[in-house]
């Protein structure tokens, strides 16, 4: 367990609204519960920014403008939710303060969720509106938080492999899942983490449906790793997840990726909402938003 007073005051308070058992419990109710706990950490946006929901595809979007606007490079965010929750609701005033202090205009992606839809409808829908942004001519930056971040690698590997990388500048991946064998590393050393089980991911996997072999479902999976965008990881330290994101930095190091890894010591999966109530969350969200801001070209 960490130690730091504000992140196990934030798991305190999520205990109220998302119990230890919530995968147990239908499918609708896991998702009223979990749009109550993001709206719980969800403070009053940014001054002057300006949002409006509309489509990309076909497939519904949230558009940010901050008050300041420094640069044409658009962010794209896709949210987590283990495939089976989260929404642009869920993730809103993560966005908006991302693209506010960014200066960067922000797409969010609201892809279709498990198990209504299975794998692979989250990935087409998040690369239909990808296939739009790139045809527009828009240069980007990928940004996902835990299965957002698993869908951001996989539109990367699969937009290296179909040479498309030159409009994506970069990629940010926020405690992602990326395919790790469930039995190893920080799989069994913290198979017992607050906020995430290994028993959780593994639940998540058998909604989602998606082929084991498939290296846009399983990015870790993948035979190569050289000629993707330049990266930013971070992980969580209490995190079943935590080795994925550091498998991953490591093997982009490997290959020549240009590539940043970050690993939060006190933090634990979904640090994110906690960033106005932890110390170590709130120094974690300026991390990102100053990697997101270089891959952006804003600093």
């Amino acid at each position: 367990m960490p130690t730091e007073p504000g992140i196990l005051a934030f798991l305190e308070k999520c205990d109220n609204f998302y119990p230890p058992d919530a995968v147990d419990a239908p499918i609708g109710q896991q998702r009223l519960w979990y749009n109550a706990l993001c709206a719980e950490f969800s403070p009053a946006l940014p001054e002057g920014l300006v949002k409006l929901d509309g489509e990309v595809a076909g497939v519904p979007v949230r558009l940010y403008r901050p008050a300041q606007v420094k640069t044409g490079v658009r962010l794209v965010y896709i949210h987590g939710g283990g495939f089976v929750v989260g929404s642009l609701e869920s993730h809103d005033a993560i966005c908006a303060e991302i693209a506010d202090r960014v200066g960067a205009e922000l797409t969010a992606i609201d892809y279709r969720l498990a198990p209504e839809h299975v794998w692979p409808a989250q990935h087409e829908d998040c690369q239909a509106v990808l296939d739009a942004l790139l045809a527009d001519g828009d240069r980007l930056v990928l940004i996902g938080d835990s299965a957002g971040g698993n869908l951001v690698a996989g539109l990367a590997l699969r937009a290296r492999d179909e040479g498309r990388t030159a409009q994506i500048l970069g990629q940010a991946l926020v405690y992602p899942g990326l395919g790790g064998d469930l039995i190893t590393g920080s799989y069994a050393e913290m198979s017992d983490a607050p906020g995430l089980s290994t028993a959780d991911v593994r639940y998540y996997r058998e909604v989602l449906q998606a082929p084991e072999d498939d290296a846009v479902a399983f990015p870790l999976r993948a035979k190569s790793f050289a000629r993707l965008p330049p990266t930013y990881v971070t992980a969580a330290h209490f995190d079943p997840l935590r080795d994925d994101g550091r498998l991953y930095a490591m093997r982009l190091a490997e290959a020549g990726v240009e590539v940043w890894f970050c690993e939060e010591p006190q933090m634990v999966h979904a640090w994110l909402r906690a960033r106005h109530m932890s110390k170590g969350a709130e120094d974690g969200f300026d991390a990102l938003c100053l990697a997101v801001s270089r891959l952006a070209g804003t600093i």
